[in-house]
């Protein structure tokens, strides 16, 4: 589990790299958008990553592994616009959202580590493509239950398949870069 838990964290650095240089080129306009509209980019993401699985190649020359890293920081958005609402203007700055983002990722981090443990770890076993499918599923749970006004009768919340998604993602970013460290 300890290195389960390194690799983790080292795969999550990636994602916030990429979240924090993306925030200094565009700002918090993410704030606009509603969180049905977040559902869709990550879904829009995860579509890319089974095409590409699936035919084997870009025709823009990028890769799945930016696409998974790309569904990590949407789906920390999607937490963020869960809790605040949209906003019709930017109101955020740099270190507020970073703040927003560090708690989210830390709230999702620890359910990974309970999850792992009552899991033992079966992510190991698992394909990247197998994780592409389950976010997808975790997706149209998503819309269903935004289409229901997030009213569940005994599911999960939207909240929780955001983390179950960020999740799933950063265990593809280990597998694809395992060889990386």
């Amino acid at each position: 589990m300890a290195d389960t838990i390194a690799q983790f964290d080292r795969a999550l650095e990636k994602c916030r790299d990429v979240f924090v240089k993306k925030l200094k080129d565009y700002g918090a306009s993410w704030r606009i958008m509603r969180p049905e509209s977040v559902t869709d980019q990550i879904f829009i993401k995860a579509t890319r990553i089974r095409s590409l699985e699936t035919k084997k190649v870009s025709k823009v020359g990028e890769g799945i592994l930016p696409e998974f890293i790309a569904i990590v920081n949407y789906g920390v958005i999607g937490l963020i616009q869960l809790e605040l609402g949209f906003s019709d203007k930017e109101d955020l700055d740099v270190e507020k959202a970073i703040q927003l983002y560090d708690r989210y990722i830390a709230l999702t981090r620890e359910l990974m580590i309970k999850k792992n443990h009552d899991y033992d770890e079966a992510w190991r076993g698992m394909r990247v493509h197998s994780y592409t499918d389950i976010i997808l599923q975790k997706l149209m749970r998503t819309k269903q239950i935004e289409d229901n006004a997030g009213v569940t009768l005994v599911s999960e919340g939207i909240d929780a398949n955001y983390q179950d998604m960020i999740n799933y993602s950063v265990f593809a970013i280990i597998k694809l870069t395992e060889g990386d460290e």
